[in-house]
């Protein structure tokens, strides 16, 4: 029998990176993956992952591509056969995408649509589309939205990723794309964005400096935060524990959804304090208002994992214990943080 294969779009992003070793190191199956790698840090990724592990030769390739335009027939046959597509492929800095929003919308969208095209082509096994937490809009602390919650987005970042998922929906829905919606939290790992606030964090902890805090001291901002590694997990075990329910004509139905979060809701001066005390030193913060400083940004996001974990699934990374060993792992290499 022949090992299965995975395509992942956007293989040297700091979250698909993540998924790539995991993968490899968790099963047997070989890994495709595609990338424009027009961002500072992208091949540097790929190399950290897998420079102690030459085992994993022969079972992984990447191909360079700018997903914003169709595949050629060559890169078809460069990519082989496939069994299962994870795009992880997005513009994702919300400053950008309000700073640059048509643009920006243009970029994923465009994504969205040559790989729903390429599956409607190749009839992979499962097309799983990677969403984001915001795409629901602002929560009230306490009442996390389930799968199927009212799409509320505040700025064009989520508006663009509501639309993916809705793209994803109408192609299950008429080409019969076996399409998988999942929708996550903020994730963090090594190698992360320096433009996420882990990293923000890190940084000004490291020179000294007043760390921002949205809010003010009755309200922070909160968030759940999940490792890449235990986000990655979540989607290998749904790809091998489900198989993707396909519409059925004359049924009012929906294609499978799952929403993926592990640790604690937490607020952002709680992780900041956690990051400080990992590096021994002084928070020194300030409060400012989310709603004068940053707008189209909300101050609470979340999700409801309930469903996946009544399937079974547990993150096998704890969050403190994950956290702690991000921020140390990234003082002993400080070049990622710049």
């Amino acid at each position: 029998m022949e090992n299965k294969k995975v395509l992942i779009t956007g293989l040297g992003g700091s979250i698909a990176v993540h998924f790539l070793a995991h993968i490899l190191h968790n099963s047997d199956w070989e890994v495709i993956g595609i990338d424009s790698f027009n961002h500072r840090g992208y091949s540097d990724r790929l190399h950290e992952v897998i420079k102690d592990h030459p085992g994993w030769i022969g079972r992984w390739k990447v191909i360079t591509h700018d997903l914003t335009a169709p595949f050629s027939e060559m890169t078809k046959k460069k990519i082989g056969r496939i069994d299962y597509i994870i795009n992880l492929a997005s513009l994702s800095d919300v400053e950008a995408s309000i700073a640059e929003p048509v643009p920006f919308v243009k970029n994923n969208v465009s994504i969205m649509l040559n790989m729903l095209e390429y599956a409607r082509e190749v009839k992979p096994k499962a097309f799983v589309q990677i969403g984001t937490d915001e795409e629901m809009g602002a929560v009230k602390e306490g009442e996390m939205p389930d799968e199927w919650a009212s799409v509320v987005p505040s700025n064009p970042y989520s508006a663009s990723k509501a639309a993916m998922t809705c793209l994803g929906i109408a192609w299950w829905r008429t080409y019969d794309v076996p399409v998988i919606l999942t929708n996550t939290c903020n994730n963090y790992g090594e190698m992360q964005s320096s433009a996420k606030f882990p990293v923000i964090v890190q940084k000004k902890l490291m020179k000294d400096e007043v760390v921002t805090i949205h809010g003010n001291k009755n309200e922070v901002g909160a968030r759940y935060y999940i490792h890449s590694r235990n986000f990655a997990d979540a989607i290998l075990f749904i790809l091998k524990n489900t198989i993707p329910h396909l519409h059925k004509d004359g049924e009012v139905d929906r294609p499978d959804r799952y929403n993926i979060i592990s640790g604690d809701f937490i607020s952002n001066l709680e992780l900041a304090k956690l990051i400080a005390d990992i590096m021994g030193k002084e928070l020194k913060y300030e409060f400012v208002d989310v709603h004068k400083t940053r707008s189209g940004h909300d101050r609470f996001y979340g999700l409801s994992g309930e469903k996946l974990k009544k399937m079974g699934w547990k993150p096998p990374l704890l969050f403190k214990e994950s956290l702690k060993n991000v921020v140390e792992w990234q003082v002993k290499n400080p070049h990622w943080l710049e």
